[in-house]
């Protein structure tokens, strides 16, 4: 690299386009790291200009026009955004700006999305906010700082949409004339802690009564505190090309109407007489006018999704759940259109819980876009890049000429760095490309706001956003263009942690990040508070026993078989065409033990505090698959004893379950010293020493279980 002397630059651009400010300042970091001197009377020039058809929107080029100029041309201000920080990052991974010809490129995806489920205050909550990653993000949430963080990292890594979920936002968000009172005052957490028994705290839409009855003010805000200060946070958004929707669950009107779910409720009535009854006519047009003045406050609003539920019941049908949607927030959305004429309110209804044939009776003519949204890997993105969920959903959009937004679900993985390019680029090309209007990852149990278990945080702690940079990175920027070659995260690894050798990171990183996604593939459960493969919890704070091992299915489309079946495959003497728990077995042991040996080289002299973490991460997936490979041989030998006994087949499991207790130790002892114990919202506490007495126990589960044979003379006496 040349010095600054030898090599000054000027940028020109226009100062009034706040997405191209943005580039250029991290254009400019980025130059004057090199030593690249900034400067307005260099002879080499780098020029934003708009020009229309040079791209497709938000896609960009950037060439070399002459010895002394590079020109970024975009079709709008967000490509132009997007060719400035790739310029910029070219830069910081070492090329020399001067050897640049010309590079183009146009989104993949049009839409890419970060799904939030948001905390504003207990009592609105988002949806299952009794977790700790929620209560410990309330406040958070009001803080403009973190918000302007997180959008430019968003904008860094190409998404250009955020949906921010959240039951019932409009207590929080709005102030109405006819109904004054339900406007909440400062911010609110609970003194009350969740329970282990499942739903005691609280309904998860709906926040309880005993939260309302023990509240505690976290920030003292006022209602037009709030409304100037979410008019900020969404400016930031557009100014960063990211459009803000926000998605509700049904009928919930919480902060105005009694508390709790139907059945604590029943017979109460709330604020001005509003219920979360569906045939309540007050409730209607309180919710009508806090649609209508909630995108009256906020302009740049871009959408609003409903959910048909989950609290529209029985004696509610489809027909019923449609209508009320309709007169609510249809109405609201015409409301507002009709003051501001020119306003596009893009809808996304979620497909859960009703029926096309009412969506297009009372939807039919909604003047503005309308996608539908779906569960892509139900909640369980990190198992499969070709989940078969959507098949039939598919089938169904094309008959009404639909596309969808996937909802891509991370339920899997809340506290280690995951980092596998070729799985998040192969599992965006496998979306349906005709069908998509975009794609929203998140999760429904956390909330990635400023991460809150290290117990050596940095000051202020992380966002998750910069915790799990890598992560974000890979989904932001392979959405936009699923091509990009493994040797550009190479570099930008490199970049980052120059200290190390960032071929055998990535490569390691890649691996390590293959064992949760196989387990899950192997160890199936729709849903959240169903399976938790980072914690092996299911259903209320459960260590998920190795006899579930045995019987539990795999993953639909896995091309997997499960324990049971394959020993009954065997026992029968059966041609086995697909794959076996044993080929699942090795591919965990190998994926652990290139993760934990090439960690532990890549950890040798490390002084950098976030790549020992980084590492010490990938170390503790690969204890993690190791523990889920002998558990997994542990579930076959037991099928073997059941079918047939056998000493040699209960021995050879109890002695996989002596070495799963020894990984699990591993595992517990990596992350203790790193990592507080969490409440999960769906699962209750994941603590690693708790969990490694469970994990213990399965030993004598072992010493003791019974034959197929046995259990059926024992029933009969």
């Amino acid at each position: 690299m040349s010095c600054s002397s030898e090599k000054p630059v000027k940028i020109e651009y226009d100062t009034a386009i706040p997405q191209v400010d943005f580039a250029v300042k991290d254009l400019t970091k980025a130059l004057q790291l090199k030593s690249y001197n900034i400067s307005d009377q260099a002879s080499f020039t780098i020029k934003f200009e708009l020009e229309e058809k040079s791209s497709e929107k938000q896609g960009f080029n950037i060439e070399k026009i002459s010895d002394s100029e590079i020109i970024i041309k975009s079709a709008d201000v967000n490509g132009l955004m997007y060719g400035g920080l790739e310029l910029a990052e070219l830069v910081r991974i070492g090329e020399d700006i001067h050897a640049i010809t010309k590079i183009e490129d146009n989104p993949y995806i049009e839409k890419r999305g970060i799904k939030f489920n948001i905390p504003l205050d207990v009592r609105t909550s988002s949806f299952d906010d009794s977790g700790d990653a929620a209560q410990n993000n309330i406040a958070e949430m009001w803080n403009l700082e973190f918000w302007e963080q997180f959008f430019d990292n968003m904008a860094r890594h190409r998404y250009n949409m955020i949906s921010y979920w959240n039951a019932h936002p409009f207590s929080s968000m709005v102030k109405l004339d006819d109904y004054p009172d339900v406007a909440l005052q400062d911010v609110c957490g609970t003194t009350i802690k969740p329970q282990e028994n499942g739903n005691y705290w609280n309904v998860p839409e709906m926040p309880s009564s005993k939260i309302i009855a023990n509240l505690k003010v976290l920030k003292k805000m006022t209602i037009d505190e709030k409304i100037v200060f979410w008019q900020k946070v969404m400016r930031h958004a557009k100014n960063r090309g990211i459009d803000v929707y926000f998605i509700t669950w049904n009928i919930c009107l919480n902060g105005a109407s009694p508390p709790g779910p139907n059945s604590e409720n029943e017979g109460l009535i709330g604020k001005y007489g509003i219920t979360n009854d569906y045939k309540n006519d007050i409730s209607k047009d309180y919710l009508r006018k806090s649609v209508k003045q909630f995108l009256l406050n906020y302009p740049d609003v871009t959408g609003i999704g409903v959910t048909a539920g989950e609290n529209m019941r029985t004696p509610m049908t489809d027909d019923d759940k449609e209508k009320w949607l309709w007169e609510t927030y249809g109405l609201g959305i015409l409301d507002a259109k009709k003051i501001q004429t020119d306003r596009t309110v893009n809808f996304i209804h979620r497909f859960w819980w009703t029926d096309f044939k009412y969506i297009n009776k009372y939807w039919g003519k909604y003047p503005d876009p309308l996608d539908m949204s779906f569960k892509y890997s139900k909640a369980h993105m990190y198992s499969a890049v070709n989940p078969p969920f959507y098949k039939s959903f598919s089938e169904w959009m094309k008959e009404h000429n639909l596309k969808s937004w996937w909802n891509l679900r991370n339920d899997d993985i809340f506290i280690h760095r995951w980092g596998d390019p070729k799985f998040a680029s192969d599992f965006i090309k496998h979306l349906p490309f005709d069908q998509t209007a975009g794609y929203h990852m998140g999760s429904d149990g956390y909330v990635w706001g400023r991460e809150f278990i290290s117990k050596q945080p940095e000051t202020p702690r992380q966002l998750e956003i910069n915790k799990h940079w890598y992560k974000f990175m890979l989904w932001g920027r392979l959405g936009y263009n699923p091509d990009i070659p493994q040797n550009r995260f190479q570099q930008i690894i490199a970049s980052k942690f120059p200290e190390t050798n960032a071929e055998l990171l990535m490569n390691t990183w890649a691996e390590a990040s293959k064992i949760i996604p196989q387990v899950s593939r192997f160890v199936w459960g729709d849903w959240d508070y169903h399976w938790q493969p980072e914690a092996c919890m299911e259903t209320w704070n459960n260590l998920k026993p190795v006899d579930k091992f045995r019987t539990n299915p795999t993953m639909e489309g896995s091309g997997i078989l499960n324990v049971s079946d394959y020993v009954k495959a065997v026992l029968n003497n059966e041609d086995i065409k697909l794959l076996t728990p044993l080929d699942v077995i090795s591919n965990l042991e190998t994926y652990a033990s290139n993760s934990i040996k090439n960690a532990n080289t890549l950890l040798a002299g490390v002084s950098n505090k976030e790549l020992r973490q980084t590492l010490l991460d990938i170390k503790s997936m690969g204890f993690l698959g190791e523990y889920y490979a002998h558990k997994i041989s542990a579930a076959v030998e037991l099928e073997f004893y059941k079918n047939n006994g056998g000493l040699p087949h209960k021995n050879n499991a109890i002695a996989d379950l002596e070495k799963a207790v020894a990984s699990w130790e591993k595992y517990t002892n990596i992350n203790i010293q790193r990592y507080e114990r969490q409440n999960f919202a769906r699962l209750r506490t994941f603590d690693w020493e708790l969990q490694l007495e469970a994990v213990k126990k399965e030993i004598d589960f072992a010493k003791n279980i019974k034959t197929y044979e046995e259990e059926k003379t024992l029933n009969k006496t």
